[in-house]
C-alpha cells in the first residue's frame, strides 16, 4: 500500500483544514530577512486571524519590527504538534506574505485593538505601550 502524500492539494479539505490552522492559531513563527545581513530571521510571535488576514502586535523595539519596515516580504508558519507522535506529521501551514503597519491615527487601529483583545486579554497590560502596533499580512 503507497503511503499518503504528506503535501495536501488543495481540494475542498485542504482549504477548510488551512483556514482552521489560522483561526485557531495563537502562536506563529514569522520569517523574515534581516536587513543589515541579508541574513533569514525568525521570530515566535502572537497572532490572530482576522478578516483580511493574520495580524500582530509588534513592538517597533524588536528586529522583526525593523525587518519588515525594510523589507515587507515575509512567511508565516502555524500548525503546533500534538502531544503524540512524530512533529513532522501533524499539520502545518506556511502563508508567504507582505507585512504592513497599521498607524495608531488608521480607522482599523481601534476595531483590531477590540479584536485582539478577544483573543489575546492578557495583552490588555501592554497592547497600548507607544511601541507597539499592529502588523498585518496580505
Amino acid at each position: 500500500m503507497a503511503k499518503p502524500d504528506p503535501v495536501a492539494t488543495a481540494d475542498d479539505a485542504a482549504l477548510a483544514l488551512a483556514r482552521k490552522l489560522l483561526s485557531d492559531a495563537r502562536f506563529a513563527a514569522l520569517a523574515v530577512i534581516d536587513p543589515a545581513t541579508l541574513a533569514p530571521a525568525i521570530s515566535r510571535i502572537v497572532i490572530a486571524a482576522v478578516p483580511g488576514g493574520p495580524v500582530s502586535l509588534v513592538s517597533s523595539l524588536s528586529a522583526h519590527h525593523a525587518s519588515l519596515a525594510a523589507n515587507p516580504a515575509c512567511a508565516i508558519l502555524v500548525g503546533e504538534p500534538g502531544p503524540k507522535g512524530d512533529p513532522l506529521t501533524h499539520p502545518r501551514l506556511m502563508l508567504q506574505a507582505v507585512g504592513g503597519f497599521v498607524a495608531r491615527t488608521d480607522t482599523a487601529h481601534d476595531d483590531l485593538r477590540a479584536q485582539w483583545l478577544a483573543l489575546h486579554p492578557k495583552s490588555k497590560l501592554y497592547v497600548d505601550f507607544s511601541d507597539f502596533g499592529w502588523g498585518v499580512s496580505h
